[in-house]
């Protein structure tokens, strides 16, 4: 199944199957330093599985740098050590866009998800970065109640081109390969009217995002 999902994506099935020891350390120390352990240590305590869990996800935005294009994709949450982590490969035609290499160790990108009072966050990087995206998604009622959505920032100066911030929306796929196949088919840039509709209504295209 999981060679399946990363022959879409690209990449060898074998990300995906190395022992979770060795995907992640979970560390808190920073967080529960003396310090800031009264302010931050709360988000340091694990993601319950009944508000966010793991398995795939597709997830959808508008691009950063196009005003008519949106970016869709598929990530991996899971758990190791009492955290909880997410996974994913950026689009090869973002990576061209940005003339980077579409190797796969270029494109995968970690992060790790804490807790919020109402939702999630999650800071994110690609491997030996040192920049990260921040992400926010509270859980939307739905007949499934497997939408979230927030929004994601990304860590530039002002002055360059692009936007910083876009609405998100994160959809709980579970292990299904009915869903999480085609979902990591077609990740990638695509057209506002390609988006599955769910998703365009939530992302609320054409509106301005505050």
């Amino acid at each position: 199944m999981l060679h399946r999902i990363c022959s879409y994506f690209g990449v060898d099935a074998r990300i995906l199957l190395e022992p979770v020891e060795r995907v992640v350390a979970t560390d808190n120390s920073v967080l529960l330093n003396p310090a800031v352990a009264e302010y931050l240590g709360g988000t340091a305590r694990p993601v319950p599985e009944e508000d966010f869990p793991s398995g795939f996800y597709r997830f959808t935005r508008r691009s950063f740098m196009d005003d008519k294009a949106f970016v869709q994709g598929v990530i991996y949450v899971f758990r190791n050590r009492g955290g909880t982590f997410l996974k994913g490969f950026e689009a090869k035609d973002a990576m061209r866009a940005q003339g980077l290499s579409v190797e796969p160790r270029n494109r995968e990108f970690r992060g790790t998800v804490i807790p919020q009072e109402d939702g999630i966050a999650a800071l994110v990087s690609r491997k030996g970065a040192t920049t990260t995206s921040f992400n926010y998604l509270a859980r939307v009622p739905t007949f499934e109640n497997n939408f979230w959505v927030g929004y994601v920032t990304r860590t530039v100066r002002e002055n360059i081109a692009g936007r910083r911030v876009e609405r998100l929306v994160y959809e709980h796929l579970g292990s299904n390969l009915k869903e999480v196949l085609p979902a990591a088919r077609n990740a990638g840039f695509c057209k506002a009217e390609d988006l599955v509709p769910y998703h365009r209504n939530l992302l609320k295209v054409g509106e301005t995002f505050f």
